[in-house]
This record gives structure tokens, sequence and C-alpha cells, in this order.
């Protein structure tokens, strides 16, 4: 029986080790833009926990499909050499192919539901480039939910079925989704057409962090990615996406596989948008939130390159199950940002990837690099390499050696060193302008765009209590006054028809059934 002190109370968070938790909306960084630290004790904690939730299958984007392919790099960025921003190997010769990986997916549910569930996509491509592999692990949207780490636990939870009835409840997202009021550009993607994606031939994909690009003298640049597909974009209505859910659950994964067994392979081309390193106090947004989008008449959007996919997985279990993502896997040339939530996800990825494939996953083929390897890295499990390098002394097994070791590589360029300073804080970013794109992204839709978002938010919504309801309303508002208006009016409308289509739908069970001897 756990003791407790007269002086606790049985609502006040903590940790697992007991310590009470006092902030828990924003890592430790450097100033209030970062970058993170690494003493980060609760965050660690939290989301280590989190990668070990479930075995074997991946924690989010269970469900999956991939394909092999190759990037075919154009050797500029729109009408300039790319050697100017960064000096990774692949992007600088023109036609140079780079073969490559890629596993588009579900998030939240499991290995087997429904490729027509409103959800993000991932879009996870991995590159065997010279230099070892790059990860560019995002999705299908170009924003996300939250902006620091912390949360990303208690998001995913807050999305997936109730602990105690294990039923799908969209009052438990909206809970959490009302009080994360950054989240509302996302709600305003996720809930209009693009968050049902008519395939993956015809779905864009993103980078969604800021990263960086350095060239040979150092200097580092903002990037975001962006893939667009040559077959066009496509995305479905709700109603179109149940009616192919009762026709088939994995229409996305056949799609794919039979447009490349039929030699129509799909395409992407690959668009950069860069931006000088700094805060940009010209903006009215912090360019490293990954809730924000740069939009293109600013930045504009401008190709590096294309991928085609065309050769199928042999087996699913050992390349699309198996192959591994993080979003550290970078090559010279690439750099990461202060982004918080992309920090975070680095710890996290190559975490949850020793824990759910096993320490030695980088042995694996589908996740091992196409060049040579050399390392003092061993055991664990599943530890099965049988050449051990013939050019080292195998009796070292450490650097630095005068007897036979592996030696440090030059460097192939002017170390990119970004100067930070400031107090180590836990604090919220200072421009979060939670509702402007938001309300700008809605007023770019279609009216058929906005009309679905209505349709789709506000049925969610009416299945939550009153007070989430009115929380919603209220950012929906501040987003545009005409968004409010109509999500308020839906909800009024459906709230009743929703609440007894559902104990209709019990009771219809029941007494619809056919009755059966036992045999």
């Amino acid at each position: 029986m756990e003791e407790k002190k007269h002086n606790e109370q049985d609502d006040l968070l903590t940790n697992q080790q007991g310590h009470p938790v006092t902030n828990n909306q924003n890592v430790r960084t450097v100033g209030n833009r970062g970058p993170t630290t690494l003493e980060n004790y609760d965050f660690l904690e939290k989301i280590s926990h989190f990668d070990r939730e479930r075995i074997p299958e991946r924690v989010v984007h269970a469900r999956g499909a991939g394909a092999h392919g190759y990037f075919e790099s154009y050797g500029t960025v729109g009408d300039e050499p790319i050697s100017k921003y960064t000096r990774a190997k692949l992007f600088q010769e023109k036609g140079k192919r780079t073969p490559l990986f890629v596993r588009f997916s579900t998030v939240v549910h499991g290995g087997h539901s429904p490729e027509t569930f409103r959800d993000p996509r991932g879009f996870a491509i991995k590159f065997y480039t010279e230099d070892g592999n790059w990860d560019l692990v995002g999705n299908n949207l170009k924003i996300f939910f939250i902006r620091d780490p912390l949360k990303f636990p208690d998001m995913v939870h807050s999305f997936r079925p109730d602990p105690v009835t294990n039923l799908s409840d969209p009052e438990r997202m909206f809970d959490f989704l009302s009080q994360t009021p950054e989240s509302m550009q996302m709600i305003t993607f996720l809930f209009s057409p693009w968050g049902i994606p008519a395939n993956y031939r015809q779905m864009q994909g993103s980078g969604v962090h800021a990263y960086k690009w350095v060239n040979e003298e150092g200097k580092g640049v903002l990037v975001k990615y962006h893939w667009e597909p040559k077959q066009g974009i496509k995305n479905l209505t709700q109603q179109e996406a149940d009616k192919i859910q009762g026709m088939n659950t994995n229409h996305a994964t056949q799609d794919l596989y039979e447009a490349i067994e039929k030699g129509e392979y799909p395409e992407w081309e690959l668009y950069v948008q860069i931006m000088e390193d700094g805060e940009h106090p010209e903006l009215d947004f912090d360019p490293l939130d990954p809730t924000k989008l740069w939009y293109k008449e600013d930045y504009p959007w401008l190709p590096v390159g294309k991928m085609v996919l065309n050769k199928n997985p042999e087996n699913y279990f050992t390349e699309v199950e198996q192959v591994a993502f993080g979003t550290g896997v970078l090559v010279d040339g690439l750099d990461f940002s202060d982004d918080k939530l992309l920090q975070g996800r680095t710890f996290s990825y190559s975490d949850t990837q020793r824990y759910r494939v096993g320490s030695n996953y980088l042995q694996l083929p589908i996740n091992r690099p196409k060049k040579h390897v050399a390392t003092n890295q061993e055991g664990g499990q599943m530890d099965y390499r049988t050449n051990f390098d013939q050019h080292k002394n195998p009796h070292v097994n450490y650097e630095p050696s005068v007897i036979g070791g592996l030696k440090e590589a030059g460097n192939p360029g002017k170390e990119h060193t970004p100067y930070v300073e400031g107090n180590v804080t836990r604090e919220t970013i200072d421009r979060e302008n939670n509702f402007g794109q938001a309300g700008e992204t809605y007023r770019r839709f279609t009216d058929f765009e906005r009309d679905e978002l209505i349709r789709n938010l506000s049925d969610a919504l009416s299945a939550c209590r009153e007070e989430i309801q009115q929380i919603m309303i209220k950012m929906c508002t501040k987003c545009d006054e005409d968004y409010g208006k109509r999500i308020a009016e839906a909800i009024k409308q459906n709230k009743e028809n929703k609440k007894e289509e559902m104990d209709e739908a019990v009771v219809f069970a029941e007494d619809a059934a056919h009755p059966s001897d036992p045999y």
C-alpha cells in the first residue's frame, strides 16, 4: 500500500520517482527558443517510458506501406548551385541518383487499422548516401499539433482509446487540444479533406521542422523540405472514406503496390524553402515553430530533385516493418535547428528503435548503410556481425589508440558553430501567435474544403461535453469569426442527433441481429 503524507494531494502530477512535476508544458532550454539541454530529466523519463509502451508494434505509425526507389538530384536549388547552401554530397551533381526506401503510414491506430481513418500520414525516407544514411522523417501535413516534445506522450494518449473502456472518444482528444491552442492550425487541416488523403501516391510530404543546410565554409541556413506528388494531390471527404472503408481497409497499400507492379512508378519533386538563420523579429511567429507554415509567397519553393519509387518490398516484415528511422540521422552538410520538438524527436526515435527492433537494428539489411561501417560499438542483442574490419587490430575496440585502432575521420568542411546564449529556462516561446495562421488557412480553403471542415469538426465536437465545446468555439472564433460562428451553429444542430444515433446503434445491433442455433 502506498503511503501518503498528510499534506499530499491526490491530483498533483508527479513523475514515477514521486517527484512533483512543476512544469509539464515546456522542456528546459537555453533561452525560450532553445537549444534544449540534456539534463531534461522529466522529459527524458517521460519520453523513454512512452517509447516502450507497446510491444512489438510501433507506438505510433504502426500501420504502414513502403517501397524502394531513388532520389535524383538537379544539382541546383532553384537557379543557383546548391553548393552555395549545402555541401551534402547527394545534392551536388545533376543527375546523381541515391537509392532510398520510403515508408508511408497512419499515425494513431494499430497495424491492422483501416487506411481511411482521419489521421496525419507519416512520410519517411531513408536515403542510402555515400556518406551513410540520411533519414527525412516527416508527415503529409506541413505542421504539427504541438511545439514542445514534453507534450508528445500526452497528445498521443489523448488520441488513443479510453484506457478503461478501450473505446475511441473524441472528447479525450479535444479535452487535450482545447488546452493546447497552438494545435488550431493542425486541427483546421486535419478535419478538412486534407485529413484523409486518397492514397499514398497522391499525397504531399513534408519534413515539418526547420532543419539546417551547411556549406563548405560552415555557414548554416534554415531549410524546410516539401515533397510534391507528380501524380497530383487528391483527398477524400468523410463520406467517401466511409464508403471505401466498407469495401477495403487496405486500399492505399494496394494502390501503391499495384501501381509499382504495373510499372506506373510514382514520383515526387523535392522543394526546399530557405531562410537565413536567426530569430527574424519581422515575422509574427517564430520560424522554428513547427505549428507554423512559411508561406511560399514569402519564402519560395525551390526545386532540388525528384524521388521515384520503382520496386516493391520482397517481404513486408523484413523491410516495411523492420525499417527504422530517426530524425537525428543526418549526413555532412545537413544539421539540426533549435526547434524543441525536433530535438526531442531526435532522442525519442532512435531510443524507440533500440527498444522495438533491438540494440543492433542498424545491422538489418533494410537499415544498414550501403557503405563500409567501422565502429567500436559492439555487443547487445542479436549482434550477428562476421566482418570485424580487417584494417584494424581486432584486440582494440576503443579510440584513441596507437596500436591499430580506428581513427577519427577528417572534417570535410568547416564545422558549423552556431552561437547561443541565455538563461536555462522552462518557458514557452515569445511569439506563439496560435490563431493567425489557422485563420488564414480557413480563409484560403475553397468553399468545399470549409464546408467539409465544419461538418467533420462539429461532428467530432458534438460528442464532447459543453465546456470543451465552448473552449473550442472560442478558439475557432479567434482564428476567424466565421469559423467560430459556423462551428457553434453546427454543434447546436447535430449534438442531439449524434447522441440519438449512437444509442440507436447499440439497440439496433441487438434487435437486428440474426439468431443461430448452437453447434
